[in-house]
């Protein structure tokens, strides 16, 4: 019985071994394929936004409701300006107070005000603005909409002939757009005010010389290229989060994995999308 068990056994554990590389392929493959269906439908949505946003321009008797795009900007973007400074003013403090002792070591600690500017305007700000978008509004967005449509009132909507890319999601993406844009002005105010402030009350940096060496250093091509970021991340973040909501199902269970994955995939999207400008304006020459 043990002499013929043993090989059977072992020809077992070969097999799994053998079918392990196509195991790993197929999971590949299914993630592959999954992920392209998920950019598709991405795809789908922004052109049906855009249809109907470019048919309220063209025609009178379609208009997207400016009372639903104002409560929404009050929703995702008024309430996240308390998080958004907070966390700006915390990342201008960082930032001078570790760019401080290597530059000091070259005799340049006044280049803090240079770095920070253009590190600011550029990057972090609009960074910044994104990643508290994503938590605080994302999630909210998908879990509204996702609680929509596991409850059928989505349905109700199309049985009622109400479109709801138009009444739903378009007045969202706007808001979202329109409120990233904003918010990433603000945190770059609050950042680099705030990194002056301990840079001239604790790094002994004058005033003057702060102000004069961030004026010399940051151009207007770094805060517009800045406020374009934040309008493709608020795209990003807005359709990403009513795509989740639409394809909602599963009770609740479903609502709180729809929320979960529209927060994941907001950070990998808004990342790869700054990679992405980042490396076309350096092939510009606009950095």
């Amino acid at each position: 019985m043990d002499s013929t068990s043993e090989p059977s056994t072992a020809r077992r554990g070969w097999s799994w071994v053998g079918r392990a590389p196509l195991l790993v392929l197929g999971f590949i493959g299914a993630r592959a394929t999954g992920l392209i269906a998920h950019i598709g439908s991405m795809v789908l949505l922004l052109g049906e936004a855009g249809r109907w946003i470019v048919r309220s321009f063209t025609r009178r008797k379609v208009r997207i409701g400016r009372p639903a795009i104002v409560s929404q900007i009050v929703r995702i973007g008024v309430r996240s300006i308390f998080i958004v400074s907070l966390v700006s003013a915390c990342v201008g403090f960082i930032l001078a107070l570790q760019l401080s002792p290597p530059l000091d070591d070259f005799g340049r600690k006044d280049l803090v005000a240079n770095i920070i500017g253009v590190a600011v305007l550029r990057e972090l700000g609009p960074l910044m603005g994104a990643i508290v978008l994503t938590g605080f509004a994302g999630a909210s967005i998908a879990a509204e909409i996702g609680t929509m449509a596991v409850s059928e009132e989505i349905e109700a909507l199309e049985a009622h002939a109400l479109n709801p890319i138009r009444f739903l999601v378009v007045p969202r993406v706007i808001a979202a757009c329109l409120s990233m844009m904003s918010l990433a002005v603000i945190a770059n105010l609050v950042a680099i005010s705030s990194a002056m402030a301990i840079s001239i009350t604790t790094l002994g940096i004058p005033y003057a010389t702060y102000v004069e060496n961030t004026l010399d250093q940051a151009k207007v091509v770094d805060f517009l290229t800045g406020v374009g970021k934040a309008a493709i991340f608020g795209l990003l973040i807005g359709l990403i989060a009513c795509g989740n909501g639409l394809k909602t199902s599963g009770g609740a269970a479903g609502v709180g994995r729809a929320t979960t994955g529209t927060v994941v995939q907001c950070v990998v999207a808004v990342i790869i999308a700054d990679l992405v400008f980042t490396a076309m304006f350096f092939a510009l020459k606009l950095n």
